[in-house]
C-alpha cells in the first residue's frame, strides 16, 4: 500500500495527542476523546497544488492530498463534487442582494451533497478491507452509501426512521442495500443500528464522529473558494471566501467540514479570512438554535421532534453543536430556526424565481437566508453562498416489488395507554395455554412467538397461509388464534368465515394482528367476529430493542 504524500496525522481535539494516520482509531488513547482531526503537511500540499491543480478534473478528488485516504488506488468515485456555483440573479434582484450564490449539490450522482461523504467513506472502507457495513440515516446518506457500496462491492445495511419518505427508502433499496425501517426517532434508529452492528461484528459509519465523513465536506469549501472569483469579477485567480456560508443542519456535519476546509486554506495562504456560518434548523426540531440562545455549551436534546421536514429531525446533534457554537461565538455567524411554512414558501420561491427545485431540507437554508436578511443580521451587500443540499428523484414502486424493505416496529416514547397483546391475554380465560399463530411473515411470527414465550408457558402452533392455518386449527383446537389478514391461499377474512361456519371452531377467540389499514367495510366484516384488533407494533412493550434486533438479524441464534 502506498503512503499518503502529505503525511496525515490524527490529532485529538481534546488533549492534542497525535499519531500517524494508520489503523482505525475510534478514541484518543491518552484521554479517550472521540473527536479526532486529521492534520497534513500543508507546505507540501501548497507546493503540489500550485503545480498540479490546474491540470486536474474539477471534482472532489482534485484535492486528494487533503483527504485521509492513504492509497489513491482505493478511490470509490462516480464523479462526485465539482458541482456548479449558481448566481441567484432573480432572487438577488427581488431582495436587493446582488451577491447570492447557490452551491448546487443536487448535481451529485445521487442528487445530494452526501455523495461526497459516501465516496470518501466507502473509499476508506475499501482500504480497510471492509466487506459489510451499517449506516443510520434520515434519507440521503442511505441513498448515497447504498449507491457507492454497490460500486465498491460492500454489503450495506441502511437503518432509517420509518418517517423517511418512501421514495428515498426505495432508492436506497434499488442499489441492493438491506433497508431496515425503524418506527421511532432518528436518534433511536441510530441506537438500533449501532447495537445491530455490535451484535453482528460489522463496521458502522459513525456519522459526525467519522473522520472520513467530516473530511469529505471540506471539499465544498475548496470548490467555493475556487469558483467565487469568477463571479465577483476581480480579474484575479486568487481563491475567495464568502462573507456568509449558509446550510440547513441536523447533525451539523456539513458546516463542521466546511469550516475546517477554510481553516486549511487559510493555513496555506490561499484565502485571507474565514466566513461566518449560518446554521438553519426547523422550528419543530432545533436543538442547536434553542441551546445557543440559552448560552449552553452542549446541546439540549429535543425529545419529540415536530416537523414535516423529516430528514433534518435530529433531536440530539451531539458534538457538532459544541464545535459550531464555539465557532459562531468567536467568529460571528448565526443559528436560526424557520417554520415548515417558511420552508415550503422558500421552496416555491427558488423554483419560481431561479428555476431551482429542491427538497425541503435544502429549502430550510433559503428560508433562513430570508429571515436573517429581514432581521438585518446579513447585510444586503454581502457575498452569501447557500448550500442547496439535495434534490429527490423518486423510484417507481413497481421496480422493486412488495418486499423491498424490512420493518422494525417501535413504540412511541410516551405511548398512549391502550390494550396490547399481553393485556388481551390477561382478559381471556386463565386456562389459555395453546395458541395458534397464522402469519405468513416469518419474522413477524417469530417476534410474536418470542413475546409470548417470554410471558408464559404457552404451547404455540404456526401456519404460513390461511388454508394450512384452518387445517391446523381443526387438528390442534387452540385456545386462541392470532390471525394476520393478508395471507396467501386463504386470507384472514376467509379463515374467520370458515371458523364461524364450523360449530366446533366458532367459539375459539381470535385476535387479529395486522399492518393493514382497514376500510370501513372491512372493519364491519370483522365486527362481532374477533376478540380484538391490534395494529402491528402495538404489542412490543418491554425490552423492545433486544426483541427488535433479534427479529431483524440475518442469522438465527438457535
Amino acid at each position: 500500500m502506498l503512503s499518503h504524500p502529505a503525511s496525515p496525522r490524527l490529532k485529538c481535539a481534546r488533549c492534542g495527542y497525535e499519531e500517524p494516520l494508520g489503523k482505525p482509531l475510534l478514541r484518543c488513547p491518552r484521554c479517550q476523546g472521540d473527536w479526532l482531526d486529521v492534520v497534513y503537511d500543508y507546505e507540501y500540499v501548497t507546493r503540489t497544488w500550485s503545480e498540479s491543480l490546474p491540470r486536474r478534473p474539477f471534482n472532489m478528488w482534485r484535492y486528494w492530498e487533503l483527504l485521509p485516504l492513504r492509497d489513491s488506488a482505493n478511490r470509490v468515485t462516480m464523479g462526485e463534487g465539482g458541482t456548479p456555483l449558481l448566481h441567484a440573479t432573480n432572487l438577488g434582484m427581488m431582495l436587493g442582494c446582488p451577491h447570492i450564490y447557490v452551491k448546487d449539490e443536487r448535481q451529485g450522482p445521487t442528487g445530494s451533497f452526501k455523495d461526497r461523504q459516501a465516496s470518501l467513506s466507502l473509499s476508506v472502507m475499501k482500504e480497510l478491507e471492509v466487506n459489510e457495513a451499517v449506516v443510520a440515516s434520515t434519507g440521503n446518506v442511505a441513498i448515497s452509501y447504498s449507491a457507492y457500496s454497490a460500486l465498491a462491492g460492500i454489503k450495506m445495511w441502511a437503518f432509517v426512521t420509518s418517517l423517511v419518505p418512501a421514495e428515498k427508502m426505495r432508492e436506497a433499496a434499488i442499489y441492493g442495500s438491506d433497508v431496515v425501517k425503524v418506527t421511532s426517532t432518528y436518534d433511536q434508529t441510530k441506537k438500533v443500528a449501532a447495537e445491530f452492528a455490535r451484535r453482528q461484528g460489522l463496521f458502522i459509519d459513525r456519522g459526525i464522529r467519522s473522520i472520513a465523513a467530516r473530511e469529505s465536506m471540506k471539499t465544498v469549501a475548496f470548490e467555493i473558494a475556487e469558483q467565487l472569483p469568477i463571479f465577483l469579477g476581480t480579474g484575479s485567480t486568487d481563491w475567495r471566501t464568502p462573507d456568509w456560508y449558509i446550510q440547513a443542519v441536523s447533525g451539523g456535519m456539513g458546516p463542521v467540514g466546511v469550516w475546517k476546509g477554510y481553516q486549511e486554506l487559510l493555513e496555506m495562504g490561499l484565502v485571507d479570512r474565514m466566513p461566518r456560518l449560518a446554521c438553519i434548523q426547523a422550528e419543530g426540531c432545533a436543538p442547536m438554535v434553542w441551546s445557543f440562545q440559552k448560552g449552553l455549551e452542549e446541546a439540549e436534546p429535543v425529545l419529540n421532534p415536530h416537523t414535516r421536514v423529516i430528514t433534518v429531525a435530529t433531536g440530539s446533534p451531539g458534538p457538532a453543536y459544541t464545535f459550531l457554537s464555539k465557532v459562531v461565538r468567536e467568529h460571528g455567524g448565526a443559528f436560526e430556526a424557520v417554520s415548515d411554512e417558511e420552508t415550503f414558501r422558500a421552496l416555491h420561491v427558488m423554483a419560481k424565481l431561479d428555476g431551482i427545485s429542491m427538497e425541503p431540507a435544502a429549502a430550510l437554508a433559503f428560508a433562513g437566508l430570508f429571515k436573517l436578511l429581514n432581521k438585518g443580521v446579513i447585510r444586503r451587500d454581502e457575498v452569501v453562498v447557500v448550500n442547496c443540499s439535495g434534490h429527490t428523484f423518486p423510484v417507481e414502486k413497481h421496480l422493486l416489488g412488495e418486499d423491498w424493505a424490512r420493518t422494525v416496529e417501535m413504540p412511541a416514547e410516551r405511548p398512549i395507554v391502550e390494550e396490547g397483546l399481553l393485556g388481551t391475554l390477561e382478559q381471556l380465560d386463565r386456562s389459555v395455554s395453546r395458541i395458534a399463530i397464522l402469519e405468513d411473515d416469518v419474522k413477524a411470527a417469530r417476534l410474536l412467538r418470542r413475546i409470548l414465550q417470554a410471558r408464559g408457558d404457552y404451547q404455540i402452533f404456526e401456519a404460513r397461509d390461511g388454508r394450512a392455518g384452518l387445517e391446523l386449527i381443526r387438528k390442534e383446537r387452540p385456545d386462541l388464534v392470532l390471525l394476520d389478514l393478508m395471507m396467501p391461499e386463504v386470507d384472514g377474512f376467509g379463515v374467520l368465515e370458515a371458523m364461524r361456519a364450523d360449530e366446533e371452531l366458532e367459539g375459539i377467540p381470535v385476535v387479529v394482528v395486522t399492518a393493514q389499514e382497514l376500510t370501513a367495510s372491512e372493519r364491519t366484516r370483522l365486527s362481532g367476529q374477533i376478540r380484538m384488533l391490534l395494529q402491528k407494533g402495538s404489542f412490543t412493550d418491554e425490552d423492545l430493542l433486544q426483541e427488535v434486533l433479534d427479529a431483524i438479524e440475518g442469522k438465527e441464534h438457535g
